[in-house]
């Protein structure tokens, strides 16, 4: 369903990234200095904050904790890394995460201290191709004065960073309480902090709001410092509301947003008091991506069923804008690793930990003390273990590194109080005077040393309760190349999607299977072990963190190009006074109006699934629009037509008490307000289908909770709209089959499906198809004389019935707005021009202008190609009289390319002219034509009263 980095959407880019990763293999094979090599790219920044708390490495542990810096700050900011000479920068990134790599310490009043976070993992943008970074975040201090703040701007610019300076007050709100407090507990399943915790950082809405003052002083800074063409990279959960406050300020801007964390089901997700606005902030940005499909699929899960957005292939679609959602699996720079086993440190210590730990298995495990990462769960595994092989005990021993954080919160510290009563109980029972069978450690370990321990290891135990990637499982793979030691992995860990082949995966809750894994892995053949290691070493080493962050630029950047060809193909804005100056300067102005969605109220669901489904339901003509409406109606040179596919009976309530024509269920029934309700339907139109498929429609709406039929004369319709998501497209695909081999399978019907609907109408049934009956009985009606020479049409209507847009212009518009027109158009021609194409001309105007001059009886041509098409003799239900009116209706139309307005409603992928994003938006619309039209018809009767006075 979702892209990812190894599937991608067009075989160019496929080919792209295929020749640029061979590319980065020569140069690595023929360069002697990396840095320097023929196509290599400097970046220095990076990173995803302080937070990659899931995919850190314990190499950076210490620097992180130490520094206060982001772990992922070395794979981004290597130490001494500087530009290649020559080197030229064309785009610039601008990386903005909560920290910054830096940890800054205030020696005078206009004097600091700065140390990069040293973990040395290179760079994460190394690969990146002509890209010079900036790192924007905030410093990890608080900093009040305008003297310091300058000073420190001044020292972090050396290194490439931009400041964002918070205060103490919304750093507690913002940081300690929404991110920390909120969304790290709610992601990672652990729920929604109970009264208690709650009431340590005040109300949900008090930290969501500082949440979003903070996130606009990162967008602040960010604006500041922005050039046309740059390219920012939000990460992480901490900055959830950037996107939307950077398109704010600029629409244009190339916005990508990724999380470092597991991404919930949207049935978690949804407990979430702010879950509309984190999300639809989210989907502000242009690219949006997660460490695995898992993630990526929660995040358009919760958009569709919480938001009520479509989800697609590429990504999740909100009137017509598509927010692009991918998988970007993170990796490690495992070449730092390598090159460390070869350092003399790095030797003296495996050579020590060897002697030390001679005739005895080695298991490691290295975490942070947290609840996520599952440490009582593998302690009590590995005692059963021991319990159930005691042959073992003396020869295997368990490393578990326990890197403190937060020690100052209740919650961990009670973690770390049951950790060492639990490694107290199992060394006193299986532990000797000589020997334990558990090492604890409540710190980190520098970089060498873990190398060490990493490449002595026989058994590395990963098992995180819930992880977003967890990077400690690709170091460890990386130092394997002698040991080939055997990993066990959580699979909640986001790893287990990438290293699941090679790695023993285990249910970390599941205290008996991590026990026999454990023995698995310890008596494994080393055949065995052998095959999983190359799996797993193929690619950690291949999969780098370098290639992690090339791609998710390269994509950013393809992902703006297509979205920029998809705009150039959507309609521009109706041109409000240009529609109402032409209204006023006509003298026969008709207005096709749709109804649902179009005039109708607009529901607030709150985000709640299906939203307010009995209000929804009932359709009701917004209550700003009755005044408008009467004067609009009430002029004598408008005659204002609603066509909806609804029920008479519901035009009748909504629309009874105006001067206006009515058509009902897609123009099949039509009638003027004080008159009787007539047929417009060809004679002989077979409606034997309509019981079988009626008992199709009966027995879905029975088995899909919240799901509906409408039964029409000319129709039947089935809505899921309410329903599930998943399940009503499940039954809806279900319904089709059903239908096709039976019903329907040899009946004159069309099918006509909506985004969460199914219709089933007499082939044919259509607006387009209607309007030329429907013009008729108006002209016929009003002994019309005076030309019809103002059109404007406007509608939320379904792709099957945007025939009525294109239904009034034969001639493509000399740049069409996308390619379905031309095959719509095309049919609409007269035969001859059809077959020698027709020429373009040069404008809109120029092109309706030609069309005009041959409009003597422009519906006894190219109009009837159209309705023959829909019906095979469209005026086979009319009298000889009525016939004749059809003709003379047909030739009062005196359009020109400047006189007919096609508008089409929230659908950005349409055959009309123009687009109205909403129905507020035809509200105001219509709202400003009749104050318009009456002040027109004021100053009319004011001159001409004045004329009589003189």
């Amino acid at each position: 369903m979702l892209g990812n980095k190894y599937t991608s959407r067009s075989q160019t880019r496929v080919d792209r990234l295929l020749r640029e990763r061979e590319l980065r293999k020569f140069n690595k094979i023929y360069s002697n200095d990396d840095y320097d090599a023929p196509d290599s790219r400097w970046i220095n920044s990076i990173s995803p904050e302080f937070l990659p708390k899931d995919e850190m490495g314990v190499a950076d542990v210490h620097e992180a904790e130490m520094l206060g810096a982001s772990p992922l700050a070395s794979r981004i900011f290597g130490n001494g890394f500087r530009p290649s000479e020559g080197k030229t920068m064309k785009q610039r990134l601008l990386v903005v995460a909560n920290r910054l790599p830096v940890s800054a310490c205030r020696r005078g009043e206009d004097s600091w201290s700065l140390e990069v976070s040293a973990g040395g993992l290179v760079s994460a943008l190394l690969g990146v191709k002509d890209v010079d970074a900036k790192w924007i975040g905030w410093a990890g201090v608080n900093v009040p004065d305008l003297v310091g703040q300058k000073a420190l701007r001044k020292a972090l610019a050396e290194k490439r960073c931009i400041p964002v300076f918070l205060d103490e007050e919304i750093v507690h709100q913002y940081y300690n309480g929404y991110c920390n407090n909120i969304l790290w507990p709610l992601f990672h399943y652990l729920g929604l902090p109970q009264e208690d915790r709650l009431a340590t950082t005040r109300s949900f809405q008090s930290q969501f709001d500082a949440y979003k003052r903070a996130n606009q002083m990162f967008a602040d800074v960010v604006n500041e410092h922005y050039e046309e063409g740059d390219v920012v990279w939000c990460h992480d959960y901490h900055l959830m509301y950037l996107p939307k406050c950077l398109k704010d300020y600029n629409s244009n801007m190339k916005v990508g947003w990724f999380l470092h964390t597991p991404f919930p089901s949207s049935e978690i997700h949804r407990t979430l008091p702010s879950r509309l606005e984190l999300l639809r902030s989210v989907l502000a940005a242009d690219l949006v991506g997660f460490h695995t499909y898992d993630y990526a699929r929660h995040f358009v899960s919760a958009c569709t069923r919480i938001l009520g957005l479509e989800g697609t292939p590429e990504g999740v679609e909100d009137q017509g804008k598509l927010t692009r959602v991918a998988a970007f699996p993170i990796g490690i720079d495992s070449d730092r690793f390598q090159r460390a086993l070869e350092l003399p440190a790095v030797k003296y210590h495996i050579n020590e930990l060897t002697q030390r730990f001679a005739g005895r298995k080695v298991m490691l495990g290295v975490d942070r003390l947290d609840m996520i990462k599952g440490i009582p769960q593998k302690i009590l595994a590995f005692e059963k273990f021991l319990e159930e092989n005691p042959g073992w005990r003396d020869k295997v021993i368990l490393l578990q590194i326990a890197v403190p954080t937060r020690t100052d919160v209740p919650e961990y510290q009670k973690l770390s109080c049951q950790v060492h009563e639990i490694v107290g109980r199992i060394n006193g029972r299986f532990g000797t005077l000589t020997a334990v069978p558990i090492h604890h450690l409540d710190r980190s370990l520098d970089f060498h040393a873990l190398c060490a321990l990493y490449a002595v290891t026989d058994v590395a135990l990963v098992t995180s309760l819930r992880d977003g990637m967890n990077l400690v499982s690709y170091e460890f793979v990386a130092c394997q190349g002698a040991k080939k030691g055997v990993l066990i992995l959580s699979e909640f860990a986001g790893a287990a999607q990438s290293l699941g082949a090679g790695a023993l995966l285990v249910n970390p809750w599941n205290i008996t299977e991590v026990a026999d894994s454990i023995a698995k892995a310890l008596n494994m053949t080393p055949d065995e072990r052998e095959k999983r290691h190359r799996h797993n070493y193929a690619h950690v080493t291949t999969h780098t963190a370098q290639e992690w962050a090339e791609t998710f630029v390269s994509e950013l950047n393809d992902t703006v190009v297509e979205a920029q060809i998809r705009t150039r193909q959507v309609p521009p804005l109706l041109p409000s006074e240009l529609a109402i100056g032409q209204y006023l300067r006509s003298k026969n102005r008709l207005l096709i109006l749709g109804f649902n969605s179009t005039l109708t109220e607009l529901v607030e669901s709150s985000g709640r699934r299906g939203g307010d489904q009995i209000k929804e339901m009932e359709l009701k003509l917004h209550a700003d629009l009755k005044v408008p409406l009467t004067t609009l109606c009430n002029d004598p040179k408008t005659t204002v037509v609603v066509l909806s596919g609804s029920d008479r009976s519901v035009l009748d309530d909504n629309f009874g008490e105006y001067n206006m024509w009515l058509a009902a269920e897609n123009g099949m029934f039509l009638r003027l307000t004080d008159g009787e309700w007539m047929t417009t339907m060809p004679e002989h139109l077979n409606m034997d289908w309509v019981d079988s498929v009626k008992h199709v429609f009966e027995y879905f709406t029975e088995r899909t909770p919240r799901s509906h039929f409408e039964h029409r004369e000319t129709s039947l319709v089935w809505n899921y709209k309410y329903a599930d998501v998943e399940f009503g497209r499940i039954q809806a695909r279900d319904m089709l089959q059903h239908l096709w081999t039976g019903p329907i399978s040899n009946a004159a019907v069309d099918v006509v499906q909506g985004s969460r609907s199914v219709e089933v109408r007499s082939v044919g049934v259509t607006k387009g198809a209607a309007i030329d009956r429907i013009l008729g009985e108006i002209v016929h009606s009003k002994n019309m004389i005076t030309p019809i020479d103002y059109i404007l049409c406007i509608g939320h209507f379904l792709a099957k019935d945007e025939d009525i847009y294109t239904f009034f212009e034969p001639e493509l518009p000399s740049e069409p707005l996308n390619s379905s027109r031309t095959k719509t158009t095309e049919v609409m021609k007269p035969p001859a021009e059809r077959k020698h194409g027709g020429k373009q001309t040069n404008s809109k105007n120029s092109s309706k202008t030609s069309h005009s001059k041959n409009q003597k009886n422009p519906f006894t041509s190219e109009r009837k190609v159209s309705s023959s098409n829909h019906n095979n003799n469209p005026n086979a239900c009319r009298s000889p009289q009525e016939a004749t009116s059809w003709q003379e209706g047909s030739s009062v139309l005196d359009l020109k390319g400047d006189n007919y307005f096609s508008c089409t409603v929230g659908r950005q992928q349409s055959n009309a002219r123009y687009l109205l994003n909403s129905s507020e938006d035809v509200v105001l619309f219509l709202k400003e034509l009749a104050l318009s039209c009456s002040k027109n018809r004021y100053f009319s009767a004011n001159n001409h009263n004045g004329d009589l006075r003189s």
